[in-house]
C-alpha cells in the first residue's frame, strides 16, 4: 500500500512523545536561571537556606539594592559601550576581509583563514597575558578602548569565517555582471553585496555582541575598577555576604533575561543568516 502523499506545505509533528522530551529538555537548560530568579526574589533570610523554601512571598528588594548601593549602572554601561564599540569595528573590518577572501581563491586566502581559525583556537590566556602587557606599557589599561579592541581582536577570526561563507553564497556573476556595469570593487561591496547580505550581517553582529557582552576572563584581565564588566561585578559579590550575593543574582539576571529575549525576537534573523551562509562553503 502506498503511503500518502504529504501535503505541500505540511510539516512532520515530533508527536506528544517528542513535544515531551523537548519540554523536559528545554526545563533543564533553563534550569540555572529559573533557580536564580527564584533566588533573588525572595527575601534575604530565606533566599539560601536548606532546604530550599518554595512558598515565599515575592520581592525585588536585591534589584532595589543592586541599583542603591553598588556601582552596577557603571557596569552595565562600560558592558554596553564596550560590546557596541566591538561589535562595529568587527563588522567594519570583518565584512571587507571576508568579501576578499571569497573573491579571491587561492593559497594566500587559505593560509589567512587557517591562521584565523588557528588563533580562534588559541588558549584565551595566550591571548590576553600579552594585551595586558601592552596595555599597561601604553597607558591604556582599564580603559574601554583597550577591553573593546581586546574583543575585536579575539572575535575576529569568527567573523570573517561566518562572513566570508555568506559572501561565497553569491554568485560571482554578479560581480561580473556590476563590473560591466563600470562598478568598482568597493561599490560592488557598498552598494550590491552589504544590502544583499543584511540577514547574514545581522547575524554575524548578534553572534559578535553576544560574545563581547559575556566575556569575562578578558575583561577581568584587562581592567580593574574604571572599565569592568557586568561578568567581573557578578564575580567580585560572590563569596561575600548574603546580600551581596543576592545582588550578584540579580545583576546575573539582569545581564541574562534580556541577552534571551533578545534572542528569541532575532530568531528569525539567526536563522535565515545561518542558512544562507551553509549554502555554498
Amino acid at each position: 500500500m502506498r503511503t500518502p502523499a504529504r501535503r505541500p506545505g505540511a510539516r512532520a509533528g515530533v508527536g506528544p512523545i517528542g513535544t515531551v522530551i523537548l519540554t523536559l529538555v528545554c526545563l533543564l537548560m533553563l534550569l540555572p536561571v529559573i533557580w536564580t530568579v527564584l533566588s533573588v526574589t525572595k527575601p534575604t533570610s530565606v533566599a539560601f537556606v536548606n532546604p530550599p523554601v518554595l512558598t515565599y512571598s515575592p520581592t525585588l528588594e536585591s534589584f532595589a539594592d543592586l541599583w542603591q548601593t553598588t556601582y552596577f549602572y557603571r557596569y552595565l554601561l562600560n558592558t554596553l559601550v564596550v560590546a557596541v564599540v566591538s561589535t562595529l569595528v568587527a563588522l567594519v573590518l570583518g565584512i571587507p576581509a571576508a568579501y576578499a577572501l571569497s573573491r579571491f581563491p587561492g593559497w594566500v586566502s587559505i593560509a589567512l583563514l587557517l591562521l584565523a581559525l588557528v588563533f580562534r583556537s588559541l588558549p584565551r590566556f595566550a591571548i590576553v597575558l600579552p594585551m595586558y602587557d601592552i596595555s599597561r606599557s601604553l597607558g591604556i589599561y582599564d580603559t574601554r578602548f583597550v577591553l573593546a579592541m581586546a574583543l575585536v581582536a579575539i572575535n575576529q577570526p569568527f567573523t570573517i569565517w561566518l562572513l566570508r561563507n555568506f559572501f561565497a553564497a553569491i554568485p560571482r556573476e554578479l560581480d561580473e555582471a556590476a563590473m560591466l556595469d563600470g562598478c568598482r570593487r568597493h561599490q560592488i561591496l557598498t552598494r550590491i553585496m552589504v544590502p544583499l547580505l543584511g540577514p547574514g550581517i545581522l547575524t554575524a553582529a548578534i553572534f559578535v555582541f553576544f560574545f563581547a557582552f559575556q566575556e569575562y576572563l578578558t575583561a577581568v584581565v584587562l581592567t580593574n575598577t574604571e572599565a569592568g564588566t557586568v561578568p567581573v561585578f557578578v564575580a567580585t559579590q560572590l563569596g561575600q555576604t548574603l546580600p551581596m550575593l543576592q545582588q550578584a543574582g540579580a545583576a546575573a539576571v539582569l545581564l541574562t533575561i534580556p541577552v534571551m529575549l533578545f534572542a528569541f525576537v532575532a530568531q528569525r534573523y539567526l536563522v535565515a543568516g545561518l542558512s544562507s551562509g551553509s549554502v555554498r562553503g
